[in-house]
Formats: structure tokens, C-alpha cells, sequence
């Protein structure tokens, strides 16, 4: 696992009976169709241009690591380090990486963690 911090800030918003494409101006880097309206996770500064609120800032750590999406435990594994310091962790698994949205202001040191327990991974 090579865990990598993205560039930029993202928020999640949730957008009540909307639909998938209606949201593009926003430039959206994941969604999810939920009862409650769609979620997106979009870059901060589009939120901000178009008025959007959202409840906090978060960086994203992408997981460069080939593994199945029916893989067992890298999620789990991930989570459990990073809630043993305190740090919330929202995880999307996407087709070829894992994603961990972390709040902005503990990016790096959720970084320095994932670091951590890759480096024990390969011990």
C-alpha cells in the first residue's frame, strides 16, 4: 500500500431529488444515490462558488494498492489505525484504488500513519 495525498480540499454534500449529471458544474469526484438525495464529494472551492454548505473540509488520501473489491480487511485496517489517533476516516473503494477522506487538518498526519502501518505491512 503507497498511501498518497491528493491535492485540494473536498466537502460532501447531499442534494435532495436530484439525479445523476444534474450536478456537473460541481465537478463531482464521487456520488452516491441515497433515499435521502444524492451525495456527492466534490471540490471545495465548487461548493463555494456555487453557494453549497457542507459540515466539514476534508483531503483525500488515495490507497495505491492492487487488491480485489472483494478483498478482506485493508478498510478495516486502515480505519483502525486512524481511529486509534482520533481520526475520522469516510472510505470509498473505487474500481482500481481505495480513497480515505480525512479531515483537512489532520491530512498529514493520517498520512504519516498510513505510511506507518504500510512500512509494517512490509515488514
Amino acid at each position: 500500500m503507497q498511501p498518497t495525498l491528493r491535492e485540494g480540499a473536498f466537502v460532501f454534500l447531499s442534494m435532495p431529488g436530484a439525479a445523476y449529471g444534474e450536478a456537473e458544474a460541481l465537478a463531482p469526484v464521487a456520488s452516491f444515490a441515497e433515499d435521502e438525495g444524492l451525495t456527492l464529494v466534490v471540490p471545495k472551492d465548487q461548493a463555494d462558488t456555487h453557494g453549497h454548505t457542507y459540515d466539514g473540509v476534508f483531503r483525500a488520501i488515495t490507497l495505491h494498492v492492487h487488491s480485489s473489491l472483494a478483498a478482506v480487511g485493508l478498510t478495516a485496517a486502515v480505519a483502525h489505525e486512524l481511529a486509534e489517533h482520533g481520526i475520522s476516516a469516510n472510505v470509498i473503494a473505487a474500481y482500481h484504488h481505495d480513497h480515505v477522506f480525512v479531515p483537512a487538518a489532520r491530512a498529514e498526519e493520517a498520512l504519516h500513519l498510513l505510511k506507518a502501518l504500510a512500512s509494517r505491512g512490509r515488514s
